[in-house]
């Protein structure tokens, strides 16, 4: 007997439910972004009061962790099923999971929704993200850059906090579509970043 097939009748439609619910979310977020979600508007969207919805959900905050989880949980996941292509298998699919779904990207890593705060255990999956990164920068060959770091980490840990924090630069700086108009290919732009930090 499968995991699905143990469940319940009650609990299958629950878990459907709340899976309808945070669709309806991230339908909304993609409209008026995470800061204007609204429970009631949600509840309406599948057919059932305000305070039904709570049964599911006991509070915007609640749904917003599941969302952030779901976020960084579809990332790792697309991260792991690439691990062994290196750093530079690792920027590209990273970048493509970021313009398939730029409100998801930018619920993680965008502006923080105001009045929520992330429960500590979201960066458990944070944290397998960038163990992921770390593994690859390992596997390459010492950098000879003699530029002083101020952060005190091991040389592959900070190759891959630099990479991260640069790459994130211009994926945001992308998605929000701050290069519109201007007269180059994002995605050169994202290649020679990642040819630099792979060379530092």
């Amino acid at each position: 007997m499968t995991e699905a097939e143990a469940k319940s009748p009650r609990e299958r439609y629950r878990e459907q439910m709340r899976a309808e619910i945070k669709e309806c979310a991230w339908q909304q977020i993609a409209t008026a972004g995470a800061s204007a979600l609204s429970l009631n508007a949600i509840a309406k969207q599948v057919g059932m009061s305000g305070p039904a919805l709570y049964r599911y959900f006991a509070s915007r905050d609640e749904l917003i962790t599941a969302l952030v989880r779901d976020g960084y949980r579809s990332l790792a996941d697309t991260l792991g099923a690439v691990r062994d292509s290196g750093v530079t298998g690792l920027a590209r699919a990273i970048r493509e999971w970021a313009l398939a779904d730029p409100q998801r990207y930018f619920l993680i890593y965008g502006t923080p929704v105001p009045g929520y705060h992330a429960p500590a255990d979201t960066t458990e999956i944070s944290d397998e993200i960038m163990t992921l990164l770390v593994e690859a920068f390992s596997a390459l060959p010492q950098a000879n850059s003699t530029t002083p770091l101020a952060v005190d980490l091991p040389p592959a840990a900070r190759r891959a906090l630099s990479f991260w924090t640069r790459l994130h630069g211009v994926l945001s700086l992308e998605l929000a579509g701050h290069f519109n108009g201007m007269d180059f290919d994002p995605a050169q732009l994202f290649t020679a970043e990642l040819d630099s930090l792979i060379a530092r």
